[in-house]
């Protein structure tokens, strides 16, 4: 079959989705009566934040034919082929001359989110291509994500079409714009096609160049039928419906095949193309990018990455590293009532989203509520919008925090996920933190303030690259330091310029030391924090100066104390109320005021031996909520 599968990649909000826009219109996937902006933003969140969050595939069909040796195509309903500025206008394919044959091409489209969170959506989709689209916004120019997706799909091996987009708008820098992908991937200005996915400039000149630089799909001439499972999601009438790139054979209704990882066998139920929608077909063929309706009701038997095929004795394609939740955040219903709905609601989503985890846990203050895993604080973000509005619930969210290894006595390695789930520090051997490499791509004017928030953030200088006016940065840094606020705080030494990416690489011994507060020398294990060791007194002193002012006054002195082990780093001291005993007294002799005022102290200390301080969830809230 005449097959291309490509995708588009770009760093957030370059255009994508409105480019799989103008590339359905053209290609008459979608009428333009039907058409509406980002047409595979299917997700309402997704359309109204403007942002990509799941892949999109869909499945585009044009006509075409050979002239010496290069493809040119026939877009029904008036629109038009530029190539070679020759204009090819036909509703009906009898119009054309006799010796021109006609060739029917499916193109494959995997539209991809541009956020960094969700990098391995893209991971994902360029598994499943030959070729990418790398679009490039002509009002802002090469960013980080730029960078990653270039490369990523340079490792790959797939082909990459550069692709100047918004070239309509008044503030594009469409000749700067070029100069720097010259400057930075080598692309030859020449080849660089220039669009507006908004208007549809240029719209068939990419097509065209898809055509006839993206190559067939390769297969592997297997004896046996063999799928890369790129997505899965789960539908409440049909089951587990498994998104496929078809490798070797071909798959009908009806056929049985063994999911390879964990060996369960299935029975195709229903198969289809996305069209956007789905679209039930006969078969799939090799080369074919499509989904199939499994018999299986359990999603987890069904993992992205995984090899399906129809015989035991196929070999399994390369797949996908696991999905590893990175980032870990605290959600309680505001009503704990609702915990059993939380608990269904998280359930469902875990469905459609591979990569979210939850267990749950308890806190004094907050109540009962789930520990969610997420990708990272955009992927946390959406979770807790989606629990809001799909399910009606109302939720507390904790700080974020990220996952550490534990080397033990025994030489065991645990991972744990917050600070109270640290064992008594006599059987830690060795504490590791997970590292990043981070990309940062910043204008040269802001090279120095940026270098002085990495530095500050405990980041490792790796690489340094000038591209024009554009500095190129990475470090190896905590992921701990990534989620305090150094996007904020980066976005504010830049003007708003610098941008990120970054890839986990691992986890790294590091002095790090449990802080726990003390509030009358009984610890709070909700306010317990994992910190570096040399900033456990400036990290301590913030937390007793916040909850000096958040927990009121009581009937004895509260002292409030940061502590790292036996060693006390922060102090602060709530004055008790004092109610004037001797204010009956009028006169006399001071002996009788002292008494008073002994008996008074004596009852303070007594009420401090056998009380417990009083803290406000308001307290807690300061201190744990984002």
């Amino acid at each position: 079959m005449n097959i291309r599968n490509f995708a588009i990649v770009a760093h957030i909000d370059h255009g994508k989705s409105t480019l799989a826009d103008r590339l359905m219109e053209y290609t008459g996937t979608v009428s333009k009566r039907d058409l509406k902006e980002q047409m595979l933003d299917s997700n309402p969140i997704e359309r109204e934040r403007g942002i990509t969050i799941k892949l999109a595939p869909v499945r585009m069909e044009v006509n075409g034919y050979l002239e010496d040796g290069s493809w040119k195509l026939v877009f029904e309903g008036g629109n038009i082929d530029t190539l070679n500025n020759q204009i090819i206008k036909t509703s009906k394919n009898q119009e054309l001359t006799s010796n021109i044959q006609l060739q029917k091409i499916i193109l494959n489209l995997i539209d991809t989110p541009g956020h960094v969170d969700f990098s391995y959506e893209v991971s994902r989709s360029l598994a499943a291509c030959e070729g990418v689209i790398l679009l490039v916004d002509a009002t802002q120019g090469v960013q980080a994500q730029t960078l990653a997706h270039y490369n990523q799909a340079k490792k790959l091996g797939l082909v990459i079409i550069p692709v100047v987009n918004k070239i309509d708008v008044g503030t594009a820098e469409i000749t700067k714009t070029i100069s720097q992908m010259q400057q930075i991937f080598g692309f030859d200005p020449e080849e660089i096609i220039k669009v507006s996915a908004k208007t549809g400039t240029g719209v068939s000149e990419l097509l065209t160049t898809i055509i006839n630089k993206i190559p067939y799909p390769t297969t592997h001439n297997s004896q046996h039928t063999r799928a890369l499972v790129f997505n899965s999601n789960y539908d409440t009438h049909l089951g587990v419906v498994a998104w496929i790139r078809l490798i070797d054979g071909e798959i009908k209704t009806g056929d049985k095949l063994i999911l390879m990882g964990t060996k369960t066998w299935t029975k195709v139920i229903e198969i289809g193309i996305f069209a956007p929608e789905r679209k039930i077909i006969d078969k799939l063929s090799a080369g074919e990018v499509g989904y199939i309706v499994t018999s299986l009701k359990d999603i987890s038997l069904l993992t992205v990455g995984d090899t399906i095929a129809s015989d035991t004795s196929a070999i399994m394609l390369p797949g996908y590293s696991p999905i590893k939740p990175v980032v870990f955040m605290s959600f309680y219903p505001t009503d704990g009532a609702e915990i059993n709905l939380m608990r269904d609601a998280l359930g469902k989503l875990k469905m459609t989203d591979s990569a979210l985890t939850y267990i749950a846990e308890h806190s004094p203050a907050l109540g009962n509520g789930f520990r969610v895993g997420a990708l990272g604080l955009l992927h946390t973000d959406i979770i807790q919008e989606r629990l809001e509005r799909e399910f009606g619930l109302t939720l507390i969210a904790c700080a974020p925090s990220v996952a550490y290894e534990l080397l033990i006595i025994n030489n065991k390695l645990i991972t744990i996920s917050k600070a109270g789930d640290l064992p008594d520090p006599s059987q830690i051997k060795e504490i590791r933190e997970p590292m990043i490499r981070l990309s940062v791509f910043t204008p040269s004017d802001y090279v120095g303030p940026v270098i002085q928030l990495c530095q500050g953030s405990r980041a490792e200088l790796l690489d340094m690259t000038y591209a024009g006016t554009q500095v190129s940065l990475v470090y190896q840094m905590p992921f701990a330091e990534l989620i305090r606020e150094f996007y904020d705080r980066l976005k504010s030494v830049s003007s708003g310029y610098a941008t990120i990416d970054y890839e986990v690489l691992g986890f790294k011994s590091s002095d790090l030391v449990r802080l726990d507060v003390l509030v009358n020398t009984e610890r709070v294990d909700a306010f317990s924090q994992i910190v570096p060791r040399e900033n456990a007194t400036i990290i301590g002193k913030n937390l007793v100066d916040k909850l000096h002012t958040a927990i009121p006054r009581q009937q004895y002195e509260v002292v409030i104390q940061a502590a790292v082990g036996a060693k006390i780093v922060a102090r602060a001291d709530i004055k008790a109320y004092r109610k004037d005993v001797i204010a009956k007294l009028s006169g006399g002799d001071q002996t009788r005021k002292d008494k008073l005022l002994k008996i008074q102290k004596k009852g303070k200390a007594r009420m401090k031996s056998v009380g417990r301080v009083e803290i406000p969830q308001e307290a807690f809230l300061m201190v744990l909520k984002v």
